[in-house]
């Protein structure tokens, strides 16, 4: 069913930004690289971590347009494109270009709150006028509904194009379902570092991550271990990073994250508004964290 592998760890790539909140294009080279370079699977653009509702839609061009160039073909490249108007998400799916890219990444429609018949009439619209594989992303935290594991099941029967979902519910019942229950060929890939684990024992591919941004050889030799059913020794890994995981999000998303990079010495410490930096206590506690694992 799927044109893409999507087993093992893709990384949710954030956006650097200057000083004066431009786009740092040498950053992202530096991210890119470093993430080449630490055993990760695919990449993915424009996802939440990527603070893509503040980005123009020429900065949304120019962004992956640069991770495509940069990347130069060596790992597969996921690109998130969602949102809550149907019809427009239909157009852009029309009008881009995606030559180099893998596959896209859509969100659940946020804030309008369709049921479960309009979710799936919405991606089931996606999936006719897509000319790549789509992934479902199921984060009801952040859109206000659940897609329920009916209704991703529905659409895996149903649309050849839709390949996967990456499942950040945290109802691990739900996600037992989709595996148990999904037709060959259907990925299911945890949206959530701290469930990546459990749902790779339970049967799921991998992880889309937050977290390997900074920690990429890290976070994926966790995963690899997993996925090659060495759970003992992944279990004791992933119980490392429960607490650097925890703070990660304590501050929001991508504050976390950006506050290891710019310790790491990789970008500015900068977000766009509505977020803002990690708070000087959090900052504190994930550097000291930090030096944890930078030290092992």
């Amino acid at each position: 069913m799927s044109e893409i592998n999507l087993r093992g760890i893709g990384v949710a790539l954030i956006t650097p930004f200057k000083k004066d909140k431009s786009i740092d294009f040498d950053a992202l080279s530096r991210l890119i690289d470093y993430q080449l370079a630490g055993g990760i699977d695919y990449l993915v653009a424009l996802g939440t971590t990527a603070e893509t509702p503040t980005l123009t839609r020429d900065e949304r061009t120019a962004v992956v347009q640069f991770i495509i160039e940069k990347n130069n073909n060596r790992l597969p490249l996921i690109v998130g494109v969602g949102g809550n108007n149907t019809a427009e998400i239909v157009h852009e799916l029309k009008v881009s270009h995606f030559s180099n890219i893998a596959g896209v990444l859509s969100v659940t429609p946020y804030y309008n709150k369709p049921n479960q018949e309009g979710l799936f009439q919405h991606y089931r619209a996606l999936s006719e006028t897509s000319l790549r594989p789509i992934i479902l992303y199921n984060v009801p935290g952040r859109t206000g509904v659940n897609m329920e594991a009916e209704t991703t099941l529905r659409l895996a029967e149903s649309c050849s194009n839709i390949v996967a979902i990456k499942e950040a519910s945290g109802k691990m019942d739900q996600i037992q379902q989709i595996i148990a229950n999904r037709p060959k060929g259907f990925s299911v890939i945890s949206g959530d570092d701290g469930i990546a684990f459990d749902l790779i024992k339970a049967g799921g591919e991998g992880v889309i991550s937050v977290l390997g941004n900074a920690l990429p050889k890290e976070f994926s030799e966790m995963v690899h271990h997993a996925l090659e059913g060495n759970f003992e020794l992944a279990e004791a890994e992933n119980k490392g990073f429960s607490e650097i995981v925890r703070l990660l999000f304590k501050d929001g998303n991508p504050a976390g994250v950006k506050c290891m990079l710019h310790e790491m010495g990789y970008i500015e410490n900068e977000l766009r508004l509505p977020l803002v930096a990690a708070c000087d206590k959090t900052k504190q506690q994930v550097i000291e964290e930090l030096k944890k694992h930078l030290k092992s």
